[in-house]
Formats: structure tokens, sequence, C-alpha cells
């Protein structure tokens, strides 16, 4: 327990996740009106109480308040009002047309079906998005939510608390705070659904937890997401929206630009250009502006000025300053790191620290570092030339892409995210797709040739309906030329019947 942020009781833990299945069996969080208002409740929590939850982001990590509005609120208030606008049709039963000739006749739907009890637990650089958007995605899919704040963030893990119980329906859905004690516990028990966002580390003991209980879950994770500099980039735009993917935040972001690779003939123009993009936005000190956040805590701010002072490659180019008292650690540039350096190269950095690898401008030898590693989450690259842009897409695995900009395919809610993420696809994420048949009390003469005692009539049938002939497998082989063969033919027919 701190002092801002009471922790959930150990014994209160199974009594909470009892109850909301208990709801959910009733019907109450399926019900469709039920969803909706609950939505706009989170709706109004977060409109209500914007400021409120900005200040306490700001007192957590010096989140500026753009970034507050951008990165946290405004992602969940559009989540509310897209399933408010599209949830009966997100809904729906999706018809199917049937493949198998026994059901020609027949209703074949899928039917989104919610879960049951859904395990949310939040990440704590985004506090309230991170948390609260997939929170919305549980609710419109019909599910019961226990949701697990981060105690890392504990202003805006306090303030979302105070204002949960006024706004959302604690019958349906209930938050749990509290730190490893009260994770471990609340990991013993059974849910239908584990939605974790966090780090690797995390994730490996959230899986073991739910294979107890052969629990699905959906785990978004970080990783070094890199930043390929072309030789054609326009330098000063590239230097500026990398700063841009690095900084937000402080780097505290798992889709940050992780490490950038950038041509060896332009090394010092792209550090001029950095040097220059800080200024713009920072003056001569980020310290002292409103515009740059600080570290989470102690730990973090340790582990990464851990990185810098060994790492095994590499000269500071830009920055290199820290302040622990104020857990501040100043945008660095490290230029000339090894590909292999296990320090900087190791793990995701999630902070203001930025390697660049160069490479012999061949594209080829850029690829190479990429491939050379797990598939990042987010993977940036700056050229004016799309077809470089394609080559490099067609041969390095990423979960995301954004070309000459950083960060903001995330901001697009209308497409997936890391392969999970907003809208129609966090739906799809918390509902299991029930496959139906529906059929008639008819037809039962047909259908008997299914039936034993098998004879080889049946047999004749049943072949004929399952299986294509084998003539038409091979004319299918020819579709093209005979459809084109038909055109010419009614061409021809058309035009012999004017002549005549």
């Amino acid at each position: 327990m701190t002092s801002l942020l009471n922790y959930t009781s150990l014994d209160s833990i199974q009594d909470n996740v009892s109850h909301v299945r208990q709801v959910f069996h009733m019907g109450k969080p399926r019900d469709m009106y039920w969803r909706k208002y609950q939505l706009q409740r989170l709706y109004d929590m977060i409109s209500e109480n914007e400021k409120k939850l900005c200040d306490a982001m700001k007192k957590d990590m010096n989140k500026p308040l753009n970034e507050a509005m951008s990165g946290d609120i405004a992602p969940v208030l559009d989540e509310c009002l897209y399933f408010l606008d599209q949830l009966d049709d997100l809904a729906k039963d999706i018809k199917v047309k049937p493949r198998s000739g026994l059901n020609k006749m027949e209703k074949v739907v899928i039917r989104r079906d919610p879960l049951g009890v859904v395990l949310i637990l939040g990440s704590w650089n985004y506090p309230v998005q991170l948390s609260l958007v997939p929170f919305a995605g549980a609710i419109a899919a019909g599910n019961a939510v226990i949701l697990k704040l981060s105690e890392v963030s504990p202003h805006t893990a306090a303030v979302i608390t105070e204002l949960f119980p006024k706004y959302m329906d604690t019958s349906c859905y209930r938050l749990v705070n509290g730190g490893v004690e009260e994770t471990t516990a609340l990991l013993k028990e059974k849910f239908d659904h584990i939605f974790y966002t966090g780090n690797s580390n995390v994730a490996k003991i959230v899986m073991t937890a739910a294979a107890q209980h052969l629990t699905p879950v959906t785990l978004e994770l970080g990783g070094k997401s890199p930043a390929v500099i072309l030789p054609d980039a326009n330098m000063q735009l590239t230097a500026n929206r990398i700063a841009f993917g690095k900084l937000y935040n402080a780097g505290q972001i798992c889709i940050a630009v992780d490490y950038v690779l950038c041509p060896a003939s332009r090394l010092s123009e792209f550090v001029s250009a950095f040097k220059k993009t800080l200024h713009d936005w920072y003056k001569n000190d980020p310290q002292k502006t409103d515009s740059y956040a600080r570290i989470v805590n102690e730990r973090h701010f340790d582990r990464l000025a851990n990185l810098l002072q060994h790492r095994q490659s590499g000269d500071i180019a830009v920055g290199g300053h820290m302040d622990r008292a104020d857990r501040y650690i100043a945008p660095t540039l490290i230029t000339h790191v090894r590909p292999d350096d296990p320090v900087l190269m190791g793990d995701e950095i999630f902070g203001p620290i930025l390697p660049v690898i160069t490479y012999n401008e061949d594209v080829e030898e850029a690829m190479g570092v990429i491939r050379k590693r797990e598939p990042p989450l987010a993977l940036y690259i700056f050229t004016k030339k799309p077809q470089l842009a394609e080559k490099i897409l067609k041969n390095t695995p990423s979960g995301g892409v954004c070309v000459n900009d950083c960060l903001m395919h995330q901001a697009e809610y209308g497409i997936p995210f890391g392969g999970v993420g907003h809208s129609a696809k966090s739906y799809a994420t918390f509902t299991h797709e029930r496959s139906m048949l529906i059929k008639k009390q008819t037809m039962e003469s047909v259908m008997s040739i299914r039936y034993p005692p098998y004879n080889q009539r049946k047999y004749n049938l049943l072949r004929m309906v399952l299986v294509k002939p084998a003539f038409l497998v091979a004319l299918k082989k020819y579709n093209k030329p005979i459809k084109a063969l038909a055109l010419i033919l009614v061409l021809v027919g058309l035009y012999l019947k004017r002549q005549s």
C-alpha cells in the first residue's frame, strides 16, 4: 500500500471475481441497452474529469498536458463514441454462405458472444488509455470485468479508483489495486480471458498463471522498434519525427523508436538535425520546460542510468545529463553503437536514450540488422521513394508500420494496433465467434443418406454432394482463358450482327 493508493485486501479478491461472475451469468452485462449505458458512463467519467486525470498524470510522470490529452484522454473518449455508434452493427450475426452441399439450404451464421469474466491488467505509462480502452472493448462485448490498475502510476490509479463507483456499475465491473502480492492472488483466480499490457518478464508470469486454468491471453508487449533512414530522406523532417517518436512521454511508450539505422554518409547531418529539433522544442534546457516528461520512478531511472553508464559501444553525441532527484534524463543520442551491444541493443530501452547504428548505403545491410532480432512492435521507414519502403516491408516483419512518421499509426483507430488494438478489433478480442448451423425439421429423407446402414447407393449420393466432379476441378484451371474466349465470341457475335 502507498500513501496515495489503498490496495485491495487479499481476502476480497476472490469475492470480487465470484460476484462479477454471478452477475454475468444473470445476463446483466450482455444486455445491449446496458452495454451502451455503461459506455456512455465511461465517456462521462473521462470527459467530466479530464483536468483531474491530467493533473494526476502530471504528478506521476510530469506528463505534459498535450501528451496526456492526446495519448490518454482522447483515445478513451474516441473508443466509447465508436462503440456507441457501431455496437448494433458489431453485434449482428454474420451470415455465412454454406460450402457443404448438405447445408446449401440451411442458415449458417457466426455470432459473437461475450467471453465471460475478463481480467484487464493496465499499464503505468499510459495509465488511462491502456486501462480504459480495453475496458471499453470488454464492456461493448458484453463481459463482466476485473480491472487491475497499475500501482506504478499511483496518483492516476487513485483518481480512477475514486471516480469509478460514481460512474460505473460495480456489480458488473470491479477494480483491484495493489502490487506483486495482490496481482499474484488475482492471477490464481479463474478468468475467461486475460488482457495484459506491459513487459515480457511479467508477461511470462501472466502466461504461466493463465496456463493453470487454460485461460486465453492477449499480450500487448513492447520491443526494439527501429527507425530506418534511407539515403534519400529529408533529414530535418526525419529528425523532427524521430525525436517525436522517441521523446513523447520521455520514451516510455511501447512503440517508441528504440534505435535508428542511418546511412553512414548522413550521420553527421542527422545529429545536427536532431540537435536543431531539440533546440526548437526545448531551447537550451528540456528540464526547465513544461513539454518534457519525467521517468516514472527511481527504479526505472536507475535502470536507464545503468544503460548509459555500462554500455559497451557508442559515443554520446547529444544529451547524457541525469538528475535522479527530479527523475530527469535528458534527450540522449548515442552514435556508433554496435548492433550486438548487449546493453543498448539487448532489451527495450523504454526511455529517452536513442542508439544510432550506421550502415553503408545498402538497404540489405539495414534489413539484416532488423531480421536478426525478434519482430518489432513497430517499424518506421523514412524515404521519398515508395519502392524503397516497399522493399523493406516485403523483407522485414513487424507488428505495425508507419512510413515517414512515428507513433501516428497507433492514433489511427480505424486500423488494428499490434494485431489486437482498437475498436472493431478490440470487440473481436473480447468475444467468442460462435459458429452456428440452424436447420429446419424437414428434408429428412434427403439427409438420411448420412445414416447407417451404409451401402453403395448412399456412398455415391454422398460423394456427389460433398466432392466436386473431376471435370469441374479441371475446368477451374482454365477459368480465365474460358472467360476471355467467351468474351471474344460475344464481341465477334455482336460485330457480325452489326455487319449483317
